[in-house]
């Protein structure tokens, strides 16, 4: 099943996510349905915030990334359940990031090259594990949205403002994305 994707501006975004409880049964079909929803958009990471679910779940498929900033790398096909990061380190370096909760920007981030990550996979089991370069910058903007952080908090107050009616439109669903979008009800 393909989602709509929860658009900037929806508090679920802004809120750090619930545990999946470990007896949780739909659990495979949400990854599928994560991995599905994420494929279509032609994203290469998807927290379970961007569709609505307030959960510490997160998927990514590295494959379309790695192929252009690192081709001899294999791409990354991972579920990251209840993940924790255990360390944030290397050389700290700029990207440009982009979100499918807010299309149609995209901005140079900061992050550290290397992460060091515990997590539980679609069939429960505890992996702890290094990841850097392009798939270390996927989990940590993934990790970021179970947390409750955009990648637009990492950017200087100044480009926030310059972006600010850029923004404000996404939320008010003013915006052209190839795939399905959920708009927020505020009251």
């Amino acid at each position: 099943m393909i989602y709509p994707i929860t658009l900037y501006g929806d508090p679920i975004l802004k809120k750090p996510s619930k545990k999946v409880p470990s007896d949780q049964q739909d659990i495979l079909v949400l990854v599928a349905d994560m991995f599905e929803t994420m494929s279509h958009a032609s994203g290469v990471g998807l927290a379970a915030p961007q569709i609505g679910k307030p959960l510490r779940i997160f998927v990514m498929d590295s494959t379309p990334m790695k192929a252009s900033e690192e081709p001899s790398e294999p791409g990354l096909r991972q579920v990251f359940i209840n993940p924790e990061i255990i360390e944030e380190y290397g050389e700290k370096w700029p990207f440009e990031e982009g979100c499918l909760s807010i299309p149609g920007i995209r901005e140079d981030v900061i992050r550290s090259s290397h992460v060091k990550i515990a997590f539980f996979d679609e069939h429960w089991k505890q992996h702890t594990r290094d990841f850097d370069g392009v798939d270390a910058r996927i989990i940590q903007h993934e990790y970021d949205h179970i947390e409750g952080i955009l990648f637009t908090d990492h950017i200087s107050a100044f480009k926030r403002r310059l972006l600010k009616s850029k923004l404000t439109n996404i939320s008010k669903g003013k915006v052209d994305a190839e795939y399905r979008v959920k708009l927020t009800h505020r009251k």
